[in-house]
C-alpha cells in the first residue's frame, strides 16, 4: 500500500479528529479527558503506550518487523486560556479555552500518522516513538518528558507546527537556530499607599511600573548590539486598589526571547538592575524572579535535509520553502538539546477558509484539507530516516 493509498483511506479520520480535539480543549497539565481520548485511539490501534513525564503525557511506540534506528514523532496536545470566535460548529465547548495555536491539528495528524505506520509496520526497519506531548505553551512538557526517559534509545526527533504565516500547501523548514529561546519573569515593586489627593505623602508603585515598562524598552536599543536578535516584553501589570488611593505594590510579568545564550543568560541581571534603580530613583525598590522556560530551538542540518526530502514527496518541489527564523518559542528544543532534531512549520494560511488570523487569535482556525499531507509527512520522514521504501 502507498502512501497516497493511505492518505486517501484515513483522510476523513484525520478531520474527524481534528474537530473533536478542537472542540473540547483542555489547558496545559489538565489534558485529562485529551490524554483518555488518544490513548483510547491507541487501544484500538494495538499501539502500546505508557504515561511519560506528566499525568496527561502519552509514549507510544511502534516496532518495525526488522531492527533498526528509533525516530521520534512529536505533537503537542494542550489549549489556551482563549475565548473562541469562530462560529465554527466544532467550536470549543468549554468557555474560555479554545485550541487556538493549532495543537488539536498536531494532535489528529500524529494519531493519522500511527494509524499509517501501524498500517506498514511490518516493512518498517526500526522504531517509530510516537510522543503526545502536554504543557508546550508553559514550557515543561518536553522537559518532563526527556526526564522520564522518552528519548532512551532515541537517534532524532522530527515536530511540526501548523502555521500562520505560511501559505497552506507548503511546508517551511531551516537549517539553525529557528525559533528563539522564551522565557518568562515577574517584577514586584514595593511602595508606600496613601491617600490619592496627598502624593508627597507616598511612593506610588504605579508611578514606578511605568516607569520600569518605558527603562526596559532600552535594553534593546541600548543593551545589545543592533545585529542581535532580542526581545523584552511586558504583557501584564497590576498596581493599585481604586481610583483615589496611591497604589503601594505592582506586579509586571513580561518575556524575553533571543537567538543568543549569552544574550538569554545575562536578562535577569539587566532586568533586576534597571528594575530596582528605577524603583529606588521614585524611593522605591522592586526584585525580578526570573524563569527560564524554552530554550532555543536549533534545527539538526542533517534532519531538515531529511525532512526536506520527505516534504518534496508529500508537497511537490515547489512545496517546501526556506522559512525566516521566529521569535516565537518552542519547548521541542528541549529534545534537539539531546538528540538531532527538525521542527518545520506546515502552512494552513488560506482566505478561502478564513485561516488568515494568527495564533493564539479567537478566531483563528486552519484550512483542514492539508492536515493529512501533514501526517503523511510525519510518516515519510519517519520513512526516510529508517531507509524504508514501501513496496
Amino acid at each position: 500500500m502507498t502512501l497516497q493509498d493511505l492518505m486517501a483511506k484515513y483522510g476523513d479520520y484525520q478531520i474527524e479528529m481534528r474537530r473533536y480535539f478542537h472542540q473540547h480543549p483542555e489547558e496545559s497539565t489538565k489534558e485529562v479527558k485529551t490524554a483518555e481520548r488518544i490513548r483510547a485511539e491507541l487501544d484500538q490501534m494495538g499501539i502500546p503506550w505508557r504515561v511519560c513525564g506528566m499525568p496527561t503525557g502519552t509514549l507510544a511506540r511502534i516496532e518495525g518487523k526488522e531492527p533498526g534506528r528509533t525516530i521520534m514523532l512529536r505533537g503537542d496536545i494542550d489549549a489556551l486560556s482563549v475565548t473562541e470566535e469562530t462560529g465554527l460548529p466544532f467550536a470549543s465547548c468549554n468557555p474560555g479555552v479554545m485550541h487556538a495555536c493549532g495543537h488539536d491539528c498536531h494532535i489528529s495528524m500524529l494519531l493519522t500518522a500511527a494509524k499509517m505506520l501501524s498500517e506498514i509496520k511490518d516493512q518498517l526497519k526500526g522504531t517509530v516513538v510516537l510522543c503526545f506531548q502536554p504543557a508546550e505553551e508553559i514550557g515543561r512538557g518536553a522537559d518532563a518528558m526527556v526526564k522520564d526517559g522518552a528519548l532512551e534509545g532515541v537517534d532524532a526527533c522530527f515536530g511540526m507546527h501548523v502555521w500562520a504565516d505560511v501559505k497552506a500547501g507548503q511546508v517551511g523548514m531551516h537549517k539553525g537556530a529557528t525559533m528563539a529561546s522564551a522565557d518568562q519573569f515577574t517584577i514586584r515593586v514595593h511602595g508606600f499607599s496613601g491617600h490619592g489627593s496627598a502624593p508627597h505623602q507616598t511612593v506610588d508603585a504605579a508611578v514606578m511600573a511605568s516607569s520600569i515598562v518605558m527603562n526596559l524598552q532600552t535594553m534593546v536599543s541600548r543593551e545589545y548590539a543592533p545585529i542581535d536578535t532580542a526581545v523584552v516584553t511586558v504583557g501584564k501589570i497590576v498596581a493599585g486598589t481604586r481610583f483615589n488611593v496611591i497604589a503601594g505594590e505592582a506586579v509586571l510579568e513580561g518575556t524575553t526571547r533571543t537567538f543568543s545564550p549569552k544574550i538569554r543568560n545575562g536578562y535577569h541581571e539587566v532586568l533586576g538592575r534597571i528594575a530596582s534603580n528605577t524603583a529606588a530613583a521614585f524611593r522605591g525598590t522592586a526584585e525580578v524572579e526570573y524563569n527560564y522556560l524554552v530554550p532555543i530551538t536549533i534545527n539538526d542540518s542533517k534532519m531538515i535535509d531529511v525532512a526536506a526530502g520527505a516534504g518534496r514527496k508529500i508537497f511537490g518541489d515547489d512545496g517546501v520553502v526556506d522559512c525566516e527564523p521566529t521569535m516565537g518559542g518552542e519547548d521541542f528544543a528541549y529534545y534537539q538539546e539531546k538528540i538531532p532534531g527538525a521542527m518545520v512549520l506546515l502552512g494552513i494560511n488560506n482566505p478561502e477558509c478564513k485561516a488568515t488570523y494568527p495564533q493564539h487569535h479567537g478566531r483563528y482556525t486552519v484550512d483542514e484539507s492539508v492536515l493529512i499531507k501533514g501526517a503523511a509527512l510525519h510518516v515519510q520522514t519517519a520513512l526516510d530516516f529508517l531507509g524504508v521504501e514501501l513496496h
